[in-house]
């Protein structure tokens, strides 16, 4: 058994049933921060823009706005989580180093704050898994 697979059996182990609804309710937060970024471009792509970062900027507001919305609903109905939380990742790491910091790390600075927790959740997740009250469950059930 491979580093991956124990990973993937603890997390299959380890997961109480109130870690779901903490999962579901990631997933939708995600989603509509995407919804937003979706329906308010031009102040993603000024974010991305202030980070100074050499990035084709078109192409990230699309990517982020795109990886919200789906991973958002892959991570609530817990269909092939662990990857929809690696696709958020990158998303997250550049939303708390990048974007936030640039505001200053201050205990005022709320988006800094829950960037951190949506990131910790998302570090989670991608051990711990979907769990049982979700559609990889269900199949995994079936399956065997």
């Amino acid at each position: 058994m491979n580093l991956i697979q124990r990973i993937e059996h603890w997390g299959d182990t380890h997961h109480p049933r109130w870690l779901d609804i903490l999962r579901i309710g990631l997933g939708i937060v995600i989603f509509l921060k995407g919804a937003t970024f979706l329906a308010d471009t031009a102040a993603l792509r000024q974010l991305i823009e202030e980070t100074h970062i050499q990035i084709y900027t078109w192409g990230a507001v699309h990517y982020v706005a795109f990886a919200h919305l789906v991973g958002g609903i892959l991570i609530a109905i817990g269909l092939i989580t662990r990857v929809a939380v690696a696709v958020q990742l990158p998303i997250l790491f550049g939303a708390v180093f990048f974007v936030n910091v640039t505001r200053g790390l201050t205990f005022l600075n709320s988006e800094l704050w829950i960037s951190i927790v949506v990131l910790l959740l998302l570090l989670f997740f991608l051990v711990a898994g979907s769990g049982p009250y979700s559609l990889d469950h269900q199949m995994k059930e079936r399956k065997g």
